[in-house]
């Protein structure tokens, strides 16, 4: 799978820093008691959130750091753009697809529901169904919820934190199926943001890059 969907000393001084940093920042965020946030509550909260933009940095399985901007439009679709525009992930049309410019092939394309994405990008997100989490506690800053699909445990977990008063979602870490870890940090998120259909149009990103 791609870096989206850990390793040696460089690996564990990024995660430490990045950890203190999420550390106080959640801190700064959380009222001065926090609890466990139910599955429905976070089912809600999901299930409302139909279009959001903002930054993401993302941690990879080797330790490498990566930034760039995110759109959101559920359900099903979700936009990644890397920082310095080599790099572009669609999912739209039930598909995900990986643009690389620095290759003349055409994109990867994987079904989205084969990648753990598509927990949260269903049009209905049920966290209580059974069998699809496997991890749901509070780490006395934010929850954690590990979800899989039931029905295709091997592609692999995904980890969402939500922090509380107002919920958020914080970050996800992807684990796929050979163990390797994938930390996705969210920044400023803007809900509500209107978002051109064209964004998450695979057939139109390849047609657009053909004509270039």
């Amino acid at each position: 799978m791609p870096p989206l969907w850990g390793g040696g000393k460089a690996y564990l001084d990024v995660m430490k820093r990045l950890l203190v940093c999420l550390a106080l920042s959640f801190a700064a965020a959380m009222p001065a008691r926090a609890d466990l946030l139910s599955l429905g509550a976070l089912s809600a909260y999901l299930n409302g959130l139909t279009t959001a933009e903002g930054s993401f940095t993302q941690i990879n399985a080797d330790g490498t750091v990566a930034t760039g901007d995110i759109y959101l439009h559920r359900p099903g679709r979700i936009r990644f753009d890397y920082e310095g525009g080599e790099l572009i992930v669609i999912a739209g049309g039930q598909q995900v697809a990986i643009f690389d410019g620095r290759s003349n092939t055409p994109p990867e394309q994987y079904p989205l529901a084969q990648t753990p994405l598509n927990l949260i990008l269903a049009r209905n997100v049920d966290l209580a169904a059974s069998g699809k989490v496997v991890g749901h506690a509070f780490d006395g800053i934010a929850t954690r919820v590990t979800a899989q699909d039931p029905d295709r445990p091997e592609i692999g977990t995904i980890e969402l934190v939500f922090t509380g008063d107002p919920i958020e979602l914080r970050q996800w870490i992807i684990t796929d199926s050979t163990g390797s870890q994938t930390t996705l940090v969210l920044g400023n998120m803007v809900q509500g943001a209107r978002l051109s259909a064209s964004l998450f149009n695979i057939t139109q990103e390849i047609a657009s890059r053909a004509r270039d």
